[in-house]
């Protein structure tokens, strides 16, 4: 690698919008994120799937399953 070409790699401190604080490497000091995997339906099991006029009912049927 060329040396002095590359960017610092510190301690980050990351903040959630939720409240959550961790902390990880990067080439920033500080990070703001809107999401993290305390609040994110997928990790929280709160993942709930939008059924917009029946399209998951009407997949159901035509590959008929249960």
């Amino acid at each position: 690698m060329k040396k002095e070409i590359h960017p610092d790699y510190v301690e980050c401190a990351v903040t959630c919008a939720c409240g959550n604080k961790f902390e990880m490497r990067t080439n920033k000091a500080e990070l703001s994120i809107d999401i993290c995997n305390e609040c994110h339906p997928f990790f929280t099991g709160s993942e709930k799937i939008l059924d917009a006029a029946g399209r998951v009912e009407k997949f159901k049927n035509k590959y008929k399953l249960g």
